[in-house]
């Protein structure tokens, strides 16, 4: 069959690269290709791309890597993780391949063509199509539905099967009564034509995929329940059409496990797939506050058009009440923006003419008229949501571990299913009760949910985390946060407002003086001058003749006289206040006062510097500051551990050396945190900081609160405890059920568990861990 696909080539510089690549394709039997040197892409039609990817590699044009999303349809359990995984990375070109079992997700990194990707996953035994793009939420959504479904029509058929071959366990009378009124005989037909139907329609599942699972010698969930259900099932038709094959004692039939088993694990896989869903409605949360549509300047007039219509630069309008539809700059209006589903700021925030506005935040009382700076997938809804669900595809380092156990689990539940019927059968126990051991060993064993316990707490927690203004941007930055012991933050920017302002002056004709003379200046501290003296209404006068001494201050004539604002050298003035940035205002040579200016502190500064104390950790400040204005800083949140004057290099080697002695977490915002972020064991980066800072860290906070620190690592801890608590159940569930079905305490106590029992306690697990994961969904 022939396959179609595009490939960057990053070495493709000239039309004579164009010529060659298209003559190297054109080299190899069956393919043709078509190079864009404008793109640097090529378009290739061929049987099969591993050869082409070959000649390209060898002939010096190396296709780019590519990420490759796809929408897996049949998993149940993490052996079938283990086994999708393994199809994929033996595909030529593949360079890493992951998939998540709460999410339906595989993400493929490497040059294999998707067609290769979906056929090497049907060989497996399941079924894939690349994500279209649809809300994962559309997916949940209809995997539930159809969950549902199954579980009503087996449960239907499974009803009469019960009651009839169970019923006289109950109530005596039943049986003697179902003996008048149709014989025992007839009521074991009507079992099997009942049951036959729930494994032919509604059960039909786990034979389709757990047979050829099977024959391939890779068994997953799905082949444990087609043999349990199927053994149960074959058995029990012997009994009916020969009984004289079997021993008098050993005519029993257990049609009703073989319907009982399979109802239960479909109302199991029902309730899973609710949980699921529930699982990521964050995420889905966050993309439906975009709205369908905006109010669009148009030809003088404004129009409602949908979203996809609205481009970069365009004239938008949000009325009181109305979500602001993409990211821009308010030009008209005022009001107050809630912001609290992306930012986790619980108050609006005031927003006027020049002020950012995000798509999908809501206006308050105001309108507002802004113009679109970002649409679309570049808004940062979109980028969000990109995060955190790239975030929630990946696996921790933990996860390893568990994929490693249950890839073998599955194997070695139908190596014990098999020994516990010998030992059964050489023990005199009989046919009947080596079978029902058996299967209950085989149906128990829950693969399901050591498969979930890890990405569906991730898929919560990360979901959550975005809810709360916390982006992972990578899932194992989760588990390195919740062991960080020490917090080191950056000053400006992080815990201060990374802008100056007055904090004192001595007297209102200093500070109308000094901004007349700082009006002309572009300077922070001329900013902060200015600033106070309109914030107390005063009449600021006109400058002339300005001049500025680098390193010293700026003089200018002002009202006829020659006045200075600066540091004490330049003004001529003796004394400085240590603390403080202080710049003093002379006139005609004389010094008529003084103003001090520091770097302001966030107003939750100190109450996350004290709740990541109160949370046992410890707590470093690091800034390139000089010294007094640090310790000013540092004494005010009570921080002991400073350490100022750091160039950016220093800072990265200081976090290198806290990590010699516990696991950090780098706090910062600016240019020169980067190599702190990344040295960092975790990088956090203000949402308000630099594009650089941002993409060296491995967490984003959307606001610049450093509470969210705080809750940042509350989460990451919440989450792992959650995972912790998973694996427990799924493994000490397994560990202890497996031996009690295969008849463990029968010898001692008389208790054999029977398969029906042993199905409802297997569908159950996987409910129990997806439920606890959800439960982070009220974390924080």
């Amino acid at each position: 069959m022939t396959q179609a696909a595009t490939y960057t080539l990053p070495a493709m510089h000239c039309g004579s690269c164009v010529a060659r690549v298209e003559r190297i394709i054109a080299a190899v039997p069956g393919a043709s290709g078509v190079a864009n040197l404008a793109t640097r892409q090529v378009q290739v039609t061929a049987a099969d791309m591993a050869p082409v990817v070959r000649a390209l590699t060898e002939g010096g044009f190396a296709p780019q890597a590519r990420d490759v999303a796809l929408q897996v349809e049949g998993m149940h359990c993490a052996s079938c993780v283990g086994r999708i995984e393994a199809a994929l990375a033996g595909l030529p070109g593949v360079s890493h391949a992951a998939v998540n079992l709460a999410s339906g997700m595989a993400h493929v990194t490497g040059t294999a063509d998707s067609d290769a990707l979906k056929e090497a996953i049907k060989a497996a035994g399941y079924s894939a199509r690349v994500a279209d793009g649809a809300p994962r939420g559309d997916l949940a959504a209809r995997e539930t539905e159809v969950a549902r479904r199954r579980f009503i029509l087996a449960a239907l058929l499974a009803l009469p099967v019960f009651a009839l071959e169970m019923g006289g366990h109950l109530i005596p009378a039943w049986h003697h009564w179902i003996g008048a009124i149709m014989g025992h005989g007839a009521s074991a037909w009507i079992q099997w034509a009942l049951t036959t139907l729930i494994l032919a329609l509604p059960g039909r599942v786990f034979f389709a995929v757990g047979v050829p699972a099977l024959l391939r010698r890779a068994p997953d969930m799905n082949s444990l329940v087609a043999l349990g259900a199927g053994a149960a099932y074959l058995y029990s038709a012997l009994v009916v059409l020969a009984p004289q094959a079997l021993p008098l004692d050993a005519r029993a039939i257990y049609f009703e496990s073989a319907a009982v088993i399979v109802t239960l694990i479909l109302v199991g896989r029902w309730m899973e797939a609710r949980a699921k869903g529930r699982a990521g409605e964050a995420v889905r949360r966050l993309m439906r506050l975009a709205p369908a549509e905006a109010e669009l300047l148009r030809d003088g007039a404004w129009v409602n058009v949908p979203l996809d219509q609205i481009t970069a630069g365009a004239t938008l309008r949000a009325r009181p009440g109305a979500r602001i539809a993409v990211d821009g700059i308010v030009r008209e209006g005022a009001s107050h923006v809630d912001q609290a589903m992306l930012t986790g700021e619980p108050m609006p925030v005031a927003k006027s003419a020049g002020d950012a506005v995000v798509g999908g935040t809501l206006n308050g009382q105001g309108a507002l008229v802004y113009q679109a700076t970002a649409v679309g997938e570049a808004t940062m809804l979109a980028q969000i949501a990109r995060m955190v669900e790239a975030a929630q595809s990946t696996k921790l380092p933990i996860q390893a571990l568990v994929d490693r156990v249950t890839y073998w689990f599955v194997p070695a539940v139908l190596v014990v299913a098999l020994v516990t019927v010998a030992a059964w059968l050489a023990l005199g126990g009989g046919v009947s009760a080596a079978l029902a051991a058996g299967v209950a060993v085989l149906i128990i064993a829950c693969p399901c949910a050591m498969g979930l316990a890890t990405p569906t707490s991730i898929l919560v927690g990360s979901g959550r985390a975005a809810e709360l203004g916390v982006l992972f941007r990578r899932s194992e930055a989760l588990q390195r946060l919740a062991a960080a012991r020490v917090i080191a933050f950056d000053k400006t920017g992080t815990l201060t407002e990374g802008r100056m302002a007055v904090q004192a002056f001595s007297g209102d004709e200093a500070l109308r003086l000094a901004a007349g003379v700082e009006s002309a200046s572009e300077h922070p501290i001329a900013d902060a001058i200015v600033a106070e003296a309109k914030a107390r209404g005063l009449a600021i006068p006109e400058a002339s003749g300005l001049e500025a001494a680098p390193g010293g201050g700026v003089s200018a004539r002002v009202e006829g006289r020659e006045i200075k604002v600066g540091n004490a050298r330049f003004v001529g003035a003796e004394g400085a206040t240590e603390a403080l940035t202080t710049v003093y205002v002379s006139s005609g040579g004389a010094v008529i006062g003084q103003i001090s200016l520091s770097d302001q502190i966030k107003p939750t500064a100190s109450g996350a510097v004290s709740t990541l104390r109160a949370m046992g950790l410890e707590v470093h400040m690091l800034t390139g500051d000089a010294e007094a204005p640090a310790l000013s800083v540092a004494e005010q949140l009570q921080i002991t551990e400073l350490h100022s004057e750091l160039r950016p290099d220093a800072k990265a080697h200081l976090v290198g050396a806290l990590r010699d002695t516990a696991s950090v977490a780098f706090v910062g915002d600016g240019i020169n945190d980067a190599p702190a972020l990344a040295a960092a064991d975790v990088g956090i980066a203000m949402g308000s900081g630099t594009d650089i800072a941002i993409e060296a860290a491995d967490v984003v906070l959307t606001t610049g609160d450093p509470m969210a620190v705080a809750r940042a690592h509350r989460l990451s801890q919440a989450t792992m405890r959650n995972i912790r608590q998973n694996l427990g159940w799924a493994f000490g569930y397994n560990v202890l059920l497996i031996p009690v079905a295969a008849g463990a305490l029968y010898p001692a106590f008389g208790l054999l568990l029977s398969p029906g029992l042993a199905a409802g306690a297997m569908a159950l697990s996987s409910v129990a861990v997806v439920s606890n994961a959800v439960r982070l969904r009220r974390a924080g």
